[in-house]
């Protein structure tokens, strides 16, 4: 529709993230440390009402002890248990393998330092990962697929990472994905797949901003493959800088600099710096507006599935509401 009005051209897009919380309380959170501590309780509760119930003399019961239901109540938080403490493992087992191939990586990487220097390089090798679950490894009973986020305002929530690209000039939202993880760095390449896969015309921007939460090698690397300008900053900004740094220029450009040297030029630049002072007044506002004027600070529904498609459809709702006010009229 935004398209066939001519209401953007889509040339320069912005990429941010937003917690929203999760249809579930961080208090329904249980990890796993404290999880074998109950289940080693209830387990000698049990043990101890299985004995009393086979007891010829119940005389010492309290009033209005029902031993079946008891040892039942038990017995069905114990399987809750289980199942949680299973699903943290799986986690832990899938961070372990994500950490040993970043570990691997690593030694690689220190190996060919060590071969190209002719001697090994300074400091500690980098650490092996920690096979299976930790003490403080938590899943929500509530929703297991949300996770623990910090929040803007301070402290901690029960949250999911809605990202979203918006266009710069019409503030059109081009693709939407929600994440379980609390770190931005992961979402640079699942947002461009979903950029490229919108109808001719949307798929295609020219320059992809983003903040310092996005800034690596690879998202870099990733955005030039996919023949788009990335500017992402590489740290947070001085708040005060020097008001001759907002006029200079850097020096000229290396041959044959890389594609990351050739980013933090670019960023050094009046121009550059000028076009990526677009992705604050473009993303945020559209965050703000969802959050403040539409209502949407809280998912409903409760899985990742479920939140994603809640997601899509309230920024659907934002686009529909911003291509009324665009339109010619």
């Amino acid at each position: 529709m935004a398209r066939e009005n001519q209401l953007s051209r889509f040339g320069t897009v912005s990429l941010d993230g937003t917690k929203i919380h999760a249809n579930a309380s961080r208090h329904s959170a249980l990890s796993y440390g404290h999880a074998e501590k109950i289940e080693a309780q209830l387990q000698a509760e049990v043990q101890e009402l299985m004995q009393l119930a086979e007891a010829a003399d119940q005389s010492s019961l309290p009033d209005g002890v029902q031993l079946p239901e008891e040892i039942k109540r038990r017995e069905d938080r114990l399987a809750a248990i289980a199942a949680a403490k299973a699903k943290i493992e799986a986690r832990a087992a899938e961070r372990c393998e994500r950490e040993q191939a970043e570990y691997q990586a690593r030694l690689a990487a220190r190996a060919q330092q060590e071969a190209e220097r002719g001697k090994k390089p300074g400091g500690q090798g980098p650490k092996p990962p920690q096979a299976g679950p930790r003490a403080d490894d938590q899943v929500n009973l509530t929703d297991a697929e949300s996770r623990i986020m910090p929040a803007s305002g301070g402290g901690f929530e029960q949250s999911f990472n809605a990202q979203a690209v918006v266009d710069t000039e019409s503030m059109l939202i081009l693709a939407t994905h929600v994440s379980q993880a609390t770190n931005d760095k992961e979402q640079v390449e699942p947002m461009l797949k979903k950029v490229q896969a919108n109808p001719e015309g949307l798929n295609q921007p020219e320059t992809w901003l983003a903040d310092s939460g996005y800034y690596s090698e690879q998202n870099v690397t990733a955005c030039v493959a996919a023949k788009i300008e990335p500017l992402i900053a590489v740290k947070r900004d001085a708040h005060h800088p020097h008001w001759r740094d907002r006029f200079g220029e850097p020096e000229p450009l290396a041959e044959g600099a890389s594609a990351v040297a050739a980013m933090k030029h670019r960023l050094k630049t009046r121009a550059g710096r000028a076009v990526y002072a677009l992705r604050k007044q473009t993303v945020e506002p559209v965050f703000g507006i969802i959050k403040s004027v539409m209502g949407f600070r809280q998912f409903l529904l409760r899985g990742l599935a479920n939140v994603t498609n809640e997601w899509t459809l309230v920024c659907l709702a934002w686009n529909l509401k911003r291509m009324a006010v665009l339109r010619p009229q």
